[in-house]
């Protein structure tokens, strides 16, 4: 299989900001006022869909070389690229492959929120649960997303786009992490542990991950540019 560099990482792009949208919009109190629980769900659901599959895409992307080590030329041939792939000692690829079971359980959280109609307990086992696992894997995928693009975890490098992504990323995961823990259904009450934390984490995360999405399309070009400025005439 072949496709066009530019166009696999303009695609995985948008996916994700659209994704993104849909967990920003999802959250906003009024929209759910608006629209009725239900639909509310069906908006993170397909949100859900559409960070799996940026997050696939993001994964074929670390394991074919061919579609990002181009140039201004070479990014507008179709490259071949690998479906499946295993490169353990490449930061870039664990952080992507890391990420995309982490999407999978956003997949399998956001349908059970939908279909359930479930006791405090079983909401916690079908809902929270695989809410927090997908956290958890953000969390170690963002972090090795910054290793990745810096010699040093805490190095500030505020002209890199690379580096504002990752963080970006990571900061979305924090928040995501603290929207499940607050997500919490209590069984002696029935209530979720913390609201307001729940839809704000939910909310600014996401918010984190639109902006970071959008980021990429500018990185690319910028890495592109320099590519062909480093290839001797």
């Amino acid at each position: 299989m072949r496709v066009r560099p530019e166009r696999l990482n303009a695609t995985v792009a948008w996916l994700f900001m659209a994704g993104s949208a849909c967990f920003v919009v999802g959250s906003v109190p009024a929209y759910l006022d608006a629209i009725g629980g239900w639909a509310d769900g069906v908006t993170y659901v397909v949100g859900s869909l559409f960070f799996t599959s940026a997050s696939y895409g993001q994964l074929v992307q670390a394991q074919s070389p061919a579609t990002t080590e181009v140039d201004e030329v070479t990014q507008d041939r179709p490259a071949p690229v690998r479906l499946l792939g295993w490169a353990p000692h490449d930061r870039s690829w664990l952080a992507a492959a890391v990420q995309f079971p982490g999407t999978v359980f956003f997949n399998i959280s956001t349908v059970a929120a939908l279909t359930h109609n479930a006791t405090a307990a079983e909401t916690d086992r079908y809902v929270w649960r695989p809410d927090l696992f997908g956290s958890v894997l953000f969390l170690v995928s963002s972090a090795l997303a910054v290793l990745a693009v810096s010699d040093r975890f805490f190095r500030v490098q505020p002209q890199s786009f690379p580096w504002r992504i990752a963080w970006l990323n990571m900061t979305g995961s924090v928040l995501f992490m603290a929207s499940a823990l607050a997500s919490y259904v209590v069984p002696s009450t029935d209530a979720v542990l913390g609201a307001r934390l729940a839809v704000a984490g939910t909310f600014w995360g996401a918010a984190c991950f639109l902006v970071g999405a959008a980021l990429m399309l500018p990185a690319w070009r910028r890495a592109v540019t320099s590519a062909a400025a480093a290839t001797p005439p």
